[in-house]
């Protein structure tokens, strides 16, 4: 099978993770990488031994010959480096958040489709190990039909040390968390019909939120509640960056719970697993599960990408998910229950 040679868009904080985990798989070559700072590319270049680096990406598209574009940069820049790519008919791999609005999203899905470009969204969090382990003792119908559902990621870790960028987003957890939690949701319990979200900021010196709770009505009947927090309260960083869940069912209950642990609750007894991601060099240990999960995201996307099915995180599947991510943006303004 051909190598397919891409070129990646950002050099910050999550980039060379990104670019270790691409290493991690057959058959791809990170040929060029730009930023808007060229002395961050390239640094990054030369630990990675990327040999093209560029400053515009307009420069490296016209320049380089290229299968595809991972575009990993900051959120404002998503829509304008995708539009290039898809122009160019490029495949597209686009971080998280897709866009700054939902208007953009639909409109980049849009662009994609009638140009016939992939579009993919890199939704990394379903792609954790517990998550996966977590999902298939759900659909084994173990503790029955789930009918409620609890999400939570609260977290004490100083996420602000590593991407100060955060503080001035607007919203923040919403569109930084939201984007990963209610996507889990989506994966675990299906389509929302009803969001309803109140959000706090407990940071002074921040722009956005950085606390939400939001209410998930399911069209199956379930009621999923998602927590997020990143209030920086002196609480327990052992979980993170893994979401913990409580699901209860007609039959029994299913937990994931700290260091990867699922607990499943029946009239038998309860069942205690470990489902630990895979440990490769290059992740930081404090972001372990997250960084692992990168490997089989990115496998997905290339599996794709060579013809072979189609991937889970498409930019028309992430539109589902903003969906709801700007309705409980919407509710948390208003107060109000929103419908989907």
């Amino acid at each position: 099978m051909s190598t397919l040679r891409f070129a990646t868009f950002g050099a910050g904080f999550w980039a060379q993770f990104q670019l270790a985990a691409w290493r991690e798989l057959a058959n791809n070559q990170c040929v060029a990488i730009s930023n808007p700072t060229r002395s961050k590319a390239e640094a990054l270049a030369k630990k990675m031994e990327i040999a093209g680096v560029y400053s515009d990406p307009a420069e490296l598209l016209e320049k380089e010959q290229l299968d595809f574009v991972d575009i990993i940069s900051s959120v404002q820049s998503h829509y304008r480096l995708a539009q290039l790519a898809i122009e160019k008919r490029l495949p597209v791999i686009c971080q998280k958040p897709m866009t700054e609005t939902f208007e953009q999203a639909e409109s980049l899905v849009r662009m994609a489709k009638q140009a016939n470009v992939p579009l993919f969204v890199h939704e990394n969090f379903r792609w954790q190990e517990p998550v996966r382990a977590l999902s298939r003792v759900l659909k084994s119908g173990v503790i029955g039909e789930a009918f409620r559902g609890r999400i939570d990621f609260i977290s004490g870790f100083p996420v602000f040390d590593n991407q100060p960028a955060l503080k001035t987003l607007n919203p923040f957890i919403l569109m930084d968390l939201g984007t990963h939690i209610l996507d889990v949701a989506r994966f675990l319990f299906g389509e929302a019909s009803s969001v309803y979200c109140r959000a706090q900021r407990i940071h002074t010196d921040i722009a956005g939120e950085d606390v939400a709770t939001v209410t998930l009505g399911m069209t199956s009947g379930s009621t999923v509640v998602c927590q997020m927090a990143y209030a920086g309260t002196p609480v327990e960083c052992e979980a993170f960056p893994q979401p913990l869940v409580f699901i209860e069912g007609t039959k029994g209950s299913l937990e994931l719970g700290p260091d990867c642990t699922i607990r499943v609750t029946t009239v038998q007894g309860t069942k205690v697993t470990k489902h630990l991601p895979p440990r490769y060099a290059w992740l930081d240990p404090a972001y372990a599960v997250v960084h692992a999960s990168i490997v089989p995201c990115n496998a997905d996307i290339l599996n794709a990408l060579q013809g072979n099915g189609r991937s889970e995180t498409t930019g028309e599947d992430n539109l589902e998910t903003l969906r709801l991510v700007f309705a409980a943006i919407d509710s948390a303004k208003s107060k109000e229950v929103g419908n989907v």
